[in-house]
């Protein structure tokens, strides 16, 4: 059973680790990479302790076929001739 459900959201992107990052009861923090995520996975780790969390998010904000160059998810501008 996971230690508790969270949002993608609340956690931290920490460029060194190359994961999101939540902080664990135990002082350390549970991580989760983008490519972990794109895969489907949802269950962050800690590395410290025996602790899970399960994390809550869009799986679509992590496909491959979108745009990595376009934010928020919205489609770019059309030009119209």
């Amino acid at each position: 059973m996971s230690y508790d459900d969270v949002e993608i959201e609340d956690m931290e992107w920490n460029e060194e680790l190359g994961a999101f990052t939540y902080p664990c009861p135990c002082g350390d923090l549970f991580q989760i990479t983008k490519e972990e995520l794109k895969l489907g996975e949802e269950i962050a780790r800690c590395p410290s302790c025996s602790l899970y969390i399960t994390v809550i998010y869009n799986m679509d904000d992590f496909n491959d076929s979108n745009n990595t160059n376009n934010k928020g998810g919205l489609q770019p501008p059309i030009s119209v001739a």
